[in-house]
């Protein structure tokens, strides 16, 4: 199990790099990196979400 966490990560990370552009931290300093992570992270999964919405797999929740 854990051999198969240290691999899961590695395909978002990937597409961030590959498929966003993303190659390195435009600030510096902890905060400000993991505030950049947050909004990378944000922007995946709002995409992500967005994808799946237009291929109609996401349900309504009202």
């Amino acid at each position: 199990m854990s051999v198969r966490r240290m691999i899961e990560p590695e395909s978002v990370f990937g597409q961030m790099k590959n498929n966003r552009n993303f190659r390195r931290f435009l600030l510096r300093g902890l905060p400000k990196v993991s505030l950049e992570v947050g909004w990378l992270s944000l922007a995946h999964n709002l995409l992500k979400w967005a994808a799946m919405n237009q291929k109609g797999r996401v349900r309504e929740y009202v």
